[in-house]
């Protein structure tokens, strides 16, 4: 037997570990990064609403930082007093119609735009970008005349023509998008199983679709709800004003009832939160797929 003895394996060594301290470190210094100016725009974006929620539910005349005891007076003023009940119908009804208008349009339009290829077609989406920069301003005089013409002033149907022109232009550039992330090669099949190009649209790309759908319906809502200028010159008769003329009628002409202010803001505001509440995920995810092509 030899003497020499045979040499054991070498013990492994410990994997490196980060120290626990460092990680700390690391995850704190990501909580300062992303996290804290997130919160501080958070707070900045909150406070004016809070503010509002403030006015709205403390009683007149008091100066606390908290609302109590919480009443609900300028709500009743500004809804049962003020004619807000009117001016809320008025502004669903117009702004429903819109969305419905323009949704319909841009479909059309926005189809037509990434399937076919025709002669002056990008002049056309440039022309359909440059629209963008004209104000609604601008326009008032000639659109109060021909809705003259056409006998549409004092009716609803002046805003909802309104609306629909000045969002159709970027609301067909978006759907352009989104059609053209559905991919050709399904129409086509059914094309080719005998369906027509209008059923293949209706079965096959409109379901698919239903993200821009919303996006599209969305922008339209909350711009028509908004909307304060073609209102004011279009509409007369104080049964057809809208949400944002009638809050102007909360300031006089010497005094500000900020109370009655601040709760018809809160009520001109509950519509859009319900509307971004619902259809949030949908929005999204149809942002995110216009983005891809356009």
């Amino acid at each position: 037997m030899s003497s020499e003895a045979t040499p054991l394996p070498a013990a492994r060594r410990p994997a490196a570990r980060v120290p626990r301290r460092a990680a700390v470190r690391a995850g704190t210094g990501r909580v300062l990064r992303l996290f804290l100016p997130l919160g501080l725009y958070l707070v900045f974006t909150l406070v004016p609403f809070y503010w509002m929620l403030l006015f709205a539910l403390r009683p007149a005349g008091s100066t606390a930082l908290l609302p109590w005891p919480v009443t609900f007076e300028h709500f009743d003023t500004v809804w049962n007093g003020m004619g807000f009940r009117t001016y809320f119908t008025n502004s669903v009804l117009i702004a429903v119609l819109t969305l419905v208008s323009v949704t319909f349009f841009a479909l059309m339009g926005g189809y037509a735009l990434a399937r076919f290829r025709f002669r002056g077609r990008r002049a056309f989406m440039l022309a359909l970008l440059c629209t963008q920069f004209v104000p609604g301003a601008m326009m008032l005089i000639p659109l109060f005349n021909v809705f003259r013409l056409l006998h549409l002033i004092d009716t609803r149907w002046s805003l909802v023509v309104a609306e629909t022109v000045f969002q159709l232009p970027l609301a067909m550039i978006l759907m352009s998008g989104f059609v053209k992330n559905v991919p050709v090669e399904l129409e086509e099949s059914a094309m080719v199983d005998g369906c027509g190009r209008l059923r293949a649209f209706l079965a096959v790309v409109l379901p698919l679709l239903r993200p821009g759908i919303v996006a599209v319906g969305s922008f339209a809502f909350i711009g028509s709800w908004n909307n304060f200028l073609f209102a004011l010159m279009f509409l007369n008769d104080p049964e057809l004003q809208t949400v944002p003329v009638g809050l102007q009628t909360t300031i006089g002409e010497n005094t500000v009832d900020f109370g009655a202010l601040a709760a018809g803001g809160v009520v001109a505001a509950v519509p859009v939160v319900l509307v971004f509440a619902f259809v949030q995920k949908y929005l999204v995810q149809g942002l995110s797929a216009g983005a891809v092509k356009g």
